[in-house]
């Protein structure tokens, strides 16, 4: 795999590191994962509890999107790129509520100010590379 070309192919690799390891810490430990999330962590979990399912899945999820962003940033792919900013700025949105309504502990805040910085400085990279806004010949082109 190559190493990214660009600003924003960077801050796509160095996300997309960080959803690969968190990812595979939340399959190896869960339990360290929800605590470092601020979540209790419990020794035995009740019948029709299914956190440790969940986290499972969540927990593929972001390895699989960790890989995604990795291969993105090797081919510099910057429509790939432009399409993560908003997305990410509406996790941003919906986890920062999530903590602001008390549905989630404080800790998990973390979480989307670690998507909602991580959008505005691809934006930003994207911004002063020119590649924010694609041009009308790329777009003619396709």
């Amino acid at each position: 795999m190559r190493l990214p070309r660009s600003f924003s192919g960077w801050t796509i690799a160095v996300f997309g590191f960080l959803a690969f390891a968190l990812g595979l810490l939340g399959l190896i430990s869960p339990g360290t994962l929800l605590g470092m999330l601020g979540f209790e962590v419990l020794d035995v979990r009740p019948a029709g509890d299914y956190t440790l399912v969940y986290m499972a899945a969540s927990s593929m999820a972001a390895v699989n999107m960790g890989v995604y962003y990795l291969f993105a940033a090797s081919h510099d792919y910057t429509p790939f790129f432009r399409w993560t900013v908003p997305f990410r700025l509406v996790t941003f949105a919906v986890f920062t509520t999530l903590v602001l309504t008390g549905a989630a502990p404080g800790k998990f805040f973390g979480v989307g100010l670690w998507e909602g910085l991580g959008a505005v400085i691809t934006g930003f990279a994207l911004w002063r590379e020119g590649k924010l806004v694609p041009s009308r010949q790329s777009a003619e082109v396709a």
